[in-house]
């Protein structure tokens, strides 16, 4: 079978590559005929003399030298849920994909920048009674970019609806497949 493109999958903060919804979505891209990859990042999240969300910098570039290279391979798409979904968005302003998956983005980090994305097919999944990142920023970041927000009634982590996350990133790849 010929690999239609290539998926880097970042886990939230102080989570990790083996994450459910991360999980899920590999299940997926495999089975639609792309490569894929969950980097991981659990030994920068732990830096709190970093920050208190680890080593953002590090997980930065530590993403944005694995999506270069599969980049230059062929079509790529990030994904990632919470901070995985930030450092995603904030990549591809560097390194051309063709789509992006957010799983509860933070549209506002602390003192970090604001989320930002290039201008792809970018599909959202939030919750409505996320306890974090209120729906109506997330809403309010869509909006513009014309991007795919699937609300769903779940809180941060969405663990009622990763079925949910997976059919929504099964969307996603087929659109930038066709």
């Amino acid at each position: 079978m010929t690999v239609r493109g290539h998926c880097i999958l970042s886990h939230g903060f102080e989570s990790g590559p083996d994450a459910t919804k991360v999980t899920a979505l590999a299940e997926v891209a495999e089975r639609l005929g792309w490569s894929h990859e969950r980097p991981d990042f659990t030994d920068l999240d732990q830096r709190r003399d970093a920050g208190p969300l680890g080593d953002v910098p590090a997980r930065l570039a530590r993403l944005k030298g694995l999506a270069e290279a599969a980049a230059r391979r062929g079509p790529l798409v990030l994904a990632g849920s919470s901070l995985g979904a930030w450092i995603s968005g904030r990549v591809s302003l560097d390194v051309p994909v063709v789509g992006l998956f957010l799983m509860a983005p933070p549209v506002q980090v602390g003192a970090l920048p604001a989320l930002a994305a290039a201008e792809v097919p970018i599909t959202i999944v939030h919750g409505w009674d996320d306890e974090l990142i209120p729906a109506d920023t997330v809403y309010a970041w869509a909006r513009p970019r014309r991007a795919r927000l699937e609300l769903v009634v779940d809180g941060h982590r969405l663990n009622e609806h990763v079925h949910d996350c997976a059919a929504a990133f099964e969307r996603l790849l087929a659109g930038v497949s066709a």
